[in-house]
């Protein structure tokens, strides 16, 4: 198979601006939101979108997918991080910020958007499983947290900040740091349920 041919400078430009636009446009009205005032928010004409993106539910699988990637990126990278305790805090604290930055959670009503997604997901999950795994064989963390407690946790301070009536923009910092000094063996007791054995889409939410 041959690959794609990379989008020139305009184009991808142009994408990038789309993209942002439809985020915008998205988390203030939700699915119901026009193809016609996503044009005009990101300042290209309509028929653009549809060259970038077929339908809206392409458009919505696109953010996701930049989305996922991003996250993918850094948990991959901090893979080979000398201290895998401050590589676990520095991934959360990621995608957390992501999330402070553009509040995507309309998209839990979007459903599975596409293969690609749903390939980059388990990646990431995979990634994550990593990353918590290095970090309890080092003794950063806690020896009965799995990598699926943190996948739950990793939108949990934007979801706590949420109820805060013009929160701070930083306000999620304390309770990330909240949730990671939990994940800390030091003083911990014995959880009393098992972790479980599947979870949603934090990252897409």
């Amino acid at each position: 198979m041959t690959q794609p041919r990379p989008l020139r400078a305009d184009a991808a430009r142009n994408r990038r601006l789309l993209l942002a636009a439809a985020a915008d446009e998205f988390a203030e009205r939700g699915l119901d939101a026009s193809v016609a005032d996503i044009a005009r928010r990101a300042g290209i004409g309509k028929g653009t979108v549809f060259r970038h993106f077929a339908t809206k539910d392409d458009l919505l699988a696109a953010i996701v997918v930049d989305r996922i990637q991003a996250l993918t990126d850094v948990g991959e990278r901090l893979l080979d991080a000398a201290d895998p305790g401050d590589a676990l805090l520095e991934f959360l604290t990621a995608a957390a910020h992501q999330r402070q930055q553009r509040d995507l959670s309309f998209l839990q009503e979007a459903g599975d958007l596409s293969e690609e997604v749903t390939r980059l997901r388990t990646r990431m999950f995979h990634t994550v499983h990593r990353l918590v795994d290095r970090a309890r064989e080092h003794g950063a963390i806690r020896a009965d947290v799995t990598g699926a407690d943190v996948i739950l946790l990793m939108c949990a301070p934007n979801h706590v900040v949420s109820y805060v009536p013009d929160a701070p923009p930083d306000l999620w910092r304390r309770y990330l740091a909240i949730i990671f000094d939990g994940l800390r063996p030091q003083g911990a007791h014995p959880l009393p349920q098992p972790p479980p054995d599947s979870y949603g889409d934090p990252v897409g939410s």
